[in-house]
């Protein structure tokens, strides 16, 4: 059986196991006005992963957890303002970059990320702490990274050798400037990939399917282009090392089979 990817906007994602369990990584989901589903409409959700504590990447996680009594795999900051959040600080397990656990039977691994993790907490606590990327380790074939709002770095290719992922999500893209402005942000540019970046960095990782996100909507997104033309670069230099590229609607279902070596 395949394992099914599905966008939800931005950088969440569900992803659905052959075996049949249900991950939500980054799930923003009610706020977040890309995304088909949101918390009342989610059935079954088995694990929660979260890069960060950006706005958009922890999202809706406490109510979700809350809602399902499912564990958290995040970093030690994002499990502090969970807690203060009403979530149980025994379903939270917290990796550092290296780290692993293996909730429910599913491998989580968090890698290197370079970029930041800060918010004050419900409690008027300041927090930061380590940003994640993450490795999932579906099965046999399918090893699924997640690079959180990462900005490109050269170690991308010491991850691609060392864990050998086999699907990328990768967040490069610069969010759509009529949201930031609705966050007040005026003259923001973010340090996640730009879409060159992010097919370079699929080039160092090794992936074979390297899936775009961090975008609310495909229209007219410069990112998009630079991604594209990059991966098909990559494929043009690299022929044997073929890196199918998807730019995926939110809501759209990508199915991935294993890697037969």
């Amino acid at each position: 059986m395949s394992t099914k990817i599905r966008f939800l906007g931005l950088a969440a994602f569900e992803i659905i196991t052959p075996a049949g369990k249900t991950i939500l990584i980054d799930p923003y989901l009610d706020e977040n006005r890309a995304s088909p589903v949101k918390v009342s409409d989610l059935t079954k959700v088995d694990l929660i992963l979260v890069t960060h504590l950006a706005l958009d990447h922890l999202g809706d996680a406490a109510a979700i957890q809350q809602k399902f009594n499912c564990p958290v795999v995040c970093g030690a900051e994002v499990k502090v303002f969970l807690s203060e959040q009403g979530v149980d600080p025994g379903m939270v397990r917290t990796v550092p970059w290296g780290g692993q656990v293996n909730p429910l039977g599913i491998r989580v691994r968090g890698v290197e990320c370079h970029h930041t993790s800060f918010r004050m907490s419900p409690q008027g606590n300041y927090l930061a702490g380590q940003p994640l990327g993450f490795i999932l380790y579906i099965e046999p074939g399918v090893r699924i990274y997640h690079s959180g709002d990462s900005a490109i770095f050269s170690d991308l290719k010491l991850i691609g050798e060392l864990y050998q992922p086999t699907v990328g999500l990768m967040c490069a893209c610069e969010l759509e400037q009529d949201y930031l402005l609705s966050l007040g942000l005026k003259d923001h540019f973010g340090n996640e990939m730009s879409g060159d970046e992010g097919a370079l960095a699929a080039k160092w990782l090794g992936v074979r399917h390297a899936i775009l996100c961090h975008y609310l909507s495909r229209e007219n997104h410069p990112d998009i282009d630079l991604f594209i033309e990059g991966v098909e670069k990559a494929n043009q230099e690299d022929p044997e090392k073929e890196i199918r590229a998807y730019v995926p609607d939110p809501g759209e279902v990508i199915e991935i089979e294993p890697e037969v070596n």
